[in-house]
């Protein structure tokens, strides 16, 4: 326990009660964003019904809320770990500066793995599924999207403060030893997601034949379906792709789109 406060006691615990209060303010983490201190707004104000229950001291208050204005930026679905982690050690009176220590240290992989759970795997998953019913005519569709993706979402929301809480500065070295395991498989799974997404959805096929002497030979259903089925919009995913690497902005990109295929329709290609 540090000596670094007003008021060193620790008999202050909270309850389940008090840490799903923490967790549906961290709904607002990104509230306040900007650029100069990204989510730190929105992280303090998700902390601070804990924190007023744990420093009763004002001061302590006022150095712990200060310490918690600092720059700060996670995955908004996974920030509650880090809460219950911070929330535990402020409760036992750590020293500030290991506080902060460990809130820097874990909120960049937090970063990565969130992306690669729900942006590459859990939202092109359960929105395939949704977006397939509905383009079936299904109102359901949207419908079960949402309430997949937010089971998940709101699962891990209430269940990781909890663990954090309980399992203290102990559940970083758990995250450490499997972090690279997750993030890979993860990676692996909405990859993998994320090709058949463009087997399926991106819709390029050409109308051009070849004439050879008296032979017609159909593009895109004798040469390139036979090379590799969705050749072209492989192709042309990739091509995007390697425009965005390259600096060009999204919209750009949905021009060149709009072009290419009036142009291809102008002349009875596409």
């Amino acid at each position: 326990m540090a000596s670094n406060y007003v008021d060193p006691s620790n008999d202050v615990k909270l309850s389940k009660k008090d840490l799903n209060i923490l967790a549906w303010r961290s709904l607002l983490l990104q509230a306040s964003f900007n650029y100069e201190r990204m989510q730190a707004a929105g992280w303090l104000y998700g902390l601070i019904p804990g924190l007023r229950k744990i420093h009763r001291n004002k001061q302590d208050l006022s150095k712990s809320m200060k310490d918690h204005m600092e720059f700060f930026n996670t995955h908004p679905f996974l920030v509650t770990f880090i809460m219950g982690i911070i929330m535990a050690m402020e409760q036992n009176k750590e020293d500030r500066d290991a506080i902060r220590g460990i809130k820097v240290a874990t909120m960049g992989p937090l970063g990565g793995i969130g992306d690669a759970l729900f942006w590459l795997t859990l939202l092109p998953i359960t929105a395939g599924i949704g977006a397939s019913l509905a383009m079936d005519g299904n109102i359901a569709g949207p419908i079960i999207f949402l309430v997949l993706f937010n089971i998940v979402h709101f699962g891990l929301r209430f269940g990781l403060i909890r663990y954090g809480y309980y399992t203290g500065i102990k559940a970083i070295q758990q995250l450490k030893e499997g972090t690279k395991q997750i993030s890979r498989a993860a990676s692996i799974l909405g990859l993998s997601v994320v090709g058949g997404l463009i087997a399926t959805y991106v819709n390029f096929k050409t109308t051009a034949v070849i004439k050879t002497g008296e032979a017609k030979v159909k593009l895109q259903t004798d040469l390139l379906d036979k090379i590799m089925p969705a050749l072209l919009p492989l192709t042309y995913t990739i091509l995007m792709y390697y425009l965005l690497k390259k600096g060009k902005s999204p919209l750009t990109l949905i021009v060149i789109t709009v072009l290419m295929g009036i142009i291809g329709k102008c002349f009875n290609v596409l």
